[in-house]
């Protein structure tokens, strides 16, 4: 499918989102993957929070344009997804289902062009819900809207509105979510004082409870295998990561959340172990 225009509604604030929130945790986790001969990928992860543990083990298959992924977890769930890239030009098809629910199955369509993008999908079901969204643009500026419509109550269930502005060293984006009752605006730049690092800065208002939230994050590349990531609010959540390179093919994360405002509370902290041998 084609990298130009300007990409799903879902890509709108993704990498600021993905830099204060992806990777930090804290449960303790160790993931395996590995390769077969028949070119299949297999991913076992066994994650411990609290005194539980739970774990998954997803396989995937790629053969030419079709993609089969299965993962199953230690609650006896079974989620299948297959995935056909250019079955139409600049389109793509994804159905899902989750057994033993299998009113949870799924179709999506993704179309990617030039100028815009759209993606349409319905449950399979006797009272399906319909998601939608499309962008237009250029991969300078885009401009969004997704919603989620129930057959069966005949009202939307959601509706977000968005627009981003990229630039080589800097992306911003404005989102309206939760049917106008959210307004998040974030701001990322590249900075090469940082050694190849990134900030960040998000604000959102809640307009129902008149609730403001400050977030500043950043990144910094201490090495060509040690990232170091640190975020904090007004509310005084203060989160810190650092993810190293072990070896070629394995990282080690280690993330920490404090409550500065509230020291008597203790630390939570997480671990992470991903392994590609």
């Amino acid at each position: 499918m084609s990298s130009k225009g300007p990409g799903l509604f879902s890509e709108i604030g993704k990498k600021a989102k993905d830099l204060l929130v992806k990777d930090y945790g804290t449960e303790q986790k160790v993931t395996l993957t590995s390769y077969s001969d028949a070119g299949i990928a297999l991913n076992s992860t066994v994650v411990k929070k609290g005194g539980l543990f739970s774990g998954d083990v997803v396989s995937q298959y790629k053969h030419m344009n079709a993609a089969v992924d299965v993962k199953v977890n230690t609650e006896s769930e079974v989620y299948t997804t297959f995935t056909i890239i250019d079955i139409l030009p600049s389109a793509k098809a994804i159905a899902s289902i989750k057994l033993p629910d299998y009113k949870s199955g799924k179709l999506e369509v993704q179309y990617l062009h030039e100028h815009t993008s759209f993606t349409s999908a319905v449950t399979l079901n006797q009272s399906p819900a319909i998601d939608f969204s499309a962008t237009i643009g250029t991969p300078s500026i885009a401009f969004g809207a997704e919603g989620s419509y129930s057959t069966a109550s005949a009202n939307f269930l959601k509706y977000n509105a968005g627009v981003s502005l990229t630039k080589p060293d800097s992306t911003a984006s404005v989102i309206l979510a939760d049917k106008g009752d959210l307004l998040r605006v974030s701001y990322l730049r590249d900075l090469n004082w940082l050694n190849g690092g990134t900030a960040v800065g998000e604000v959102t208002r809640r307009f129902s409870t008149n609730e403001n939230t400050l977030t500043v994050g950043c990144s910094y590349v201490v090495d060509s295998n040690t990232t170091v990531k640190t975020k904090l609010n007004n509310n005084g959540n203060l989160g810190a990561l650092l993810q190293h390179r072990v070896t070629p093919k394995a990282f080690l994360t280690v993330s920490g959340a404090f409550e500065t405002l509230a020291l008597e509370k203790e630390p939570k902290f997480g671990l992470a172990l991903n392994l590609k041998p």
